[in-house]
């Protein structure tokens, strides 16, 4: 019997160092995604700043010339503006999370807080989305029920050079959105249940 008992030991020991080990393996795997998606998200977004805010287009309409300018939509400085903020703030984590790395410091509430922090950058992203696809869409199509016609025939390049900032804008909010998961992820695979057993 105490041979039995034993081996069990002997054979309970062994199994626990490769879970461990995986699990070191996952997470680091698991930071090298949310590193890589975070520097997608800062290209996107200020892919996105840059497109919109170099986009205008003069043209005459009755011997006037007016001037199509994101800064002449509230919608469209919305964007931008929520462009800027996650653009920033992926630069700041990113920074920290470098300098963690480099510690050896892995603290759960550090990483609970980024994951609140990027949940709130991704519906910040998402209603800039949101508010200029709306924007785009009554340039483009107009509202016949309210009166508003379409403009997009009279200044067609920037709305064409907008679409290609909203896209933009979208592939960051995608790369954001697949960060928050990821982190979640993170927290799932680090919960005291799964480290137990």
């Amino acid at each position: 019997m105490a041979d039995a008992k034993d081996s069990f030991m002997v054979d309970a020991k062994p199994s626990r160092t490769p879970l461990t080990q995986i699990s070191n393996k996952q997470h680091r795997s698991l930071l090298m995604v949310q590193n890589i998606l975070r520097i997608l998200v800062i290209v996107f977004s200020a892919a996105s700043i840059a497109v919109m805010v170099t986009n205008n287009q003069i043209v005459v309409l009755f011997t006037i010339p007016f001037e199509a300018h994101f800064y002449y939509s509230s919608s469209l400085k919305f964007l931008v503006a929520a462009n800027g903020v996650i653009c920033v703030f992926s630069v700041f984590t990113l920074i920290i999370n470098f300098l963690l790395r480099r510690q050896g410091s892995h603290r759960k509430d550090y990483y609970f807080f980024l994951f609140v922090l990027d949940i709130v950058m991704t519906v910040l992203l998402i209603s800039g989305c949101a508010a200029a696809t709306a924007v785009g869409y009554v340039g483009q199509f107009g509202e016949k029920h309210v009166g508003w016609l379409p403009i997009c025939n009279h200044v067609g390049k920037f709305c064409r050079t907008n679409m290609v900032s909203l896209i933009l804008s979208y592939l960051a909010f995608f790369s954001n959105f697949g960060l928050t998961i990821s982190i979640a992820y993170n927290f799932i695979l680090s919960s005291p249940k799964n480290d137990s057993g």
